[in-house]
């Protein structure tokens, strides 16, 4: 999924601090002694806030279009301001069953990577299917058989 932009709410709050929040995330609130500080902090707490919603598998609000925005009474207004974050891909347990020795040599490729096998499945499957989709005739027995004899030439054994 591509950047999602959420309207935030810049306000002056009191002893020359700003605030930041957010209509569409009612519990999302930045602070900070600058403009730029609050609105960091606000980028921060708004992706936090986008990842809790994700991992509950509860699907992003519409952004309220800006004109719809209803101040509070008192709010000392600065701007309103759009704030992008792109929403997380959670990661999701799966079982699979391999060969032991395949899962030997993916363990030994991770560990040259500096991954744990988690990371190393995700980036191979990552890999295979970005070539694929770059050449989508490609024959998926053509590429078994490149990696068998990848094998015999110094590759995984």
């Amino acid at each position: 999924m591509s950047k999602r932009y959420f309207p935030a709410v810049l306000e002056r709050g009191p002893k020359k601090a700003f605030g930041v929040w957010f209509p569409d995330f009612p519990d999302c609130v930045a602070a900070g002694t600058s403009q730029e500080e609050a609105l960091e902090r606000a980028q921060g707490q708004l992706a936090r806030a986008v990842v809790a919603l994700a991992e509950k598998d509860k699907p992003l609000p519409a952004p309220t279009p800006m004109e719809s925005i209803v101040l509070p009474k008192g709010c000392d207004f600065i701007t309103f301001v759009a704030i992008g974050v792109e929403p997380p891909d959670i990661s999701e347990r799966v079982n699979v069953y391999l060969p032991k020795q395949l899962i030997a040599h993916a363990d030994e490729m991770a560990s040259k990577l500096g991954m744990n096998r988690s990371s190393f499945f995700g980036f191979a499957l990552t890999q295979t299917i970005a070539g694929y989709a770059l050449n989508p005739r490609a024959n998926p027995r053509a590429l078994a058989a490149a990696l068998r004899l990848q094998k015999g030439k110094g590759g995984p054994k």
